[in-house]
């Protein structure tokens, strides 16, 4: 088993005063070649939106997108015509294919909106962009991994263009389980939301990361109470 450890105070950051962002890859200003994508993982974006404000509209292509808001509400518009607002507990995921533009704002005046953005580069390019928007409230487990996206329409969760498989934990202290890979290949990018966590022998605290390849499983275990996000990828993009 290989493994990488990105900890919180080496991701890249960047204060826009209505905007507080941190990156764990290479992303706008921030330029890292050791820290350009982790598989076919290329932005893992924490972003903190001051109430009212957000991104005007802004073009995408040929990328995966999935948005997890944390706390707060996030506004979406988009060029297909679609309108939605999500919030803690649920999942939005864009397929942006061909091309498509959106924006997003923080709805709310009164208070900041957190959310992480994700990009993985899809397995199949120019396609018809797509839009969905989930609740994930049902697939909530305690002390288990439960899935919200796939590549699977059929399976549980979302889905997107791309062999990945991203799983969410709400871990108890003391919890333990080990999470076997879906497909040879691929490799694990675990982050911590809150909380402290052991993967794979790797110690990780709030926002810390750690990526693991080259193995078939890995064990994960709360050192404390935990929530984190587990994104299994394709290493070979």
């Amino acid at each position: 088993m290989k493994a990488i450890v990105h900890s919180a105070d080496t991701r890249g950051h960047a204060d826009h005063g209505w905007l507080n962002a941190h990156h764990s890859f290479s992303f706008a200003n921030y330029y890292n070649p050791e820290r350009m994508n982790f598989g076919a993982l290329r932005v893992l974006n924490d972003d903190i939106v001051s109430g009212g404000m957000g991104f005007g509209m802004h073009p995408h292509d040929n990328m995966e997108i999935i948005t997890i808001p944390l706390k707060g509400d996030l506004e979406h518009k988009d060029s297909m015509g679609n309108v939605g607002r999500i919030k803690n507990g649920e999942i939005q995921v864009m397929s942006a294919g061909t091309g498509v533009f959106h924006s997003e704002y923080n709805p709310n005046k009164d208070r900041e909106t957190n959310l992480l953005q994700i990009w993985l580069f899809p397995n199949k390019r120019n396609v018809d962009p797509r839009y969905d928007q989930i609740s994930i409230e049902d697939y909530r487990k305690k002390n288990e991994l439960y899935q919200v996206v796939s590549p699977d329409a059929e399976d549980q969760g979302s889905w997107i263009y791309q062999d990945a498989w991203f799983h969410l934990g709400d871990f108890d202290k003391g919890t333990t389980r080990e999470y076997s890979l879906k497909k040879e290949g691929n490799g694990v990018y675990l982050f911590v939301i809150e909380g402290n966590v052991d993967v794979g022998g790797q110690k990780l605290g709030k926002r810390d990361a750690a990526g693991v390849w080259e193995t078939g499983s890995v064990s994960i275990t709360a050192g404390s109470d935990a929530e984190f996000l587990l994104m299994e990828v394709p290493m070979a993009v």
